[in-house]
């Protein structure tokens, strides 16, 4: 596998990301990454099928309803629901995924690593972007 310092800057340097897990809620996580991702420049899609949008953009229930492919997509969300939306980023060509903290396991690296995409996990796009 790539070095994984190699591998972050690669997948900071794409412009268009998706965040699966993002949420109106300000003090939570999911709302932070992508809020630190549009104060960055990046276009950003929210994936969250419980709410219609954040801070007036549109929220999308997945993957497979957004306007543009994202060359990136962001996890914050449990293990389970991960591994789920893993299926959909490889139906779509999506090669890079990048798990925050707390959002894979061994069964999503396995599953990340079988299907030939890149990833990185145990880092924050928070940290990074800071």
């Amino acid at each position: 596998m790539e070095n994984m310092e190699k591998l972050k800057q690669e997948m900071l340097d794409k412009k268009v990301w998706a965040v699966v897990g993002a949420t109106p809620t300000t003090r939570k996580f999911g709302y932070k990454i992508w809020k630190i991702l549009k104060d960055n420049g990046y276009e950003v899609y929210a994936i969250n099928p419980r709410y219609e949008e954040i801070d007036g953009d549109k929220c999308y229930s997945s993957l497979k309803e957004l306007p543009k492919i994202p060359e990136v997509v962001d996890f914050v969300v449990p293990p389970a629901l991960s591994i789920k939306v893993i299926d959909e980023a490889k139906e779509l060509g999506i090669e890079n995924l990048w798990f925050q903290p707390g959002t894979a396991d061994e069964k999503v690296l396995d599953k990340a690593e079988k299907i030939d995409t890149k990833f990185v996990y145990l880092e924050c796009v928070l940290a990074e972007l800071k």
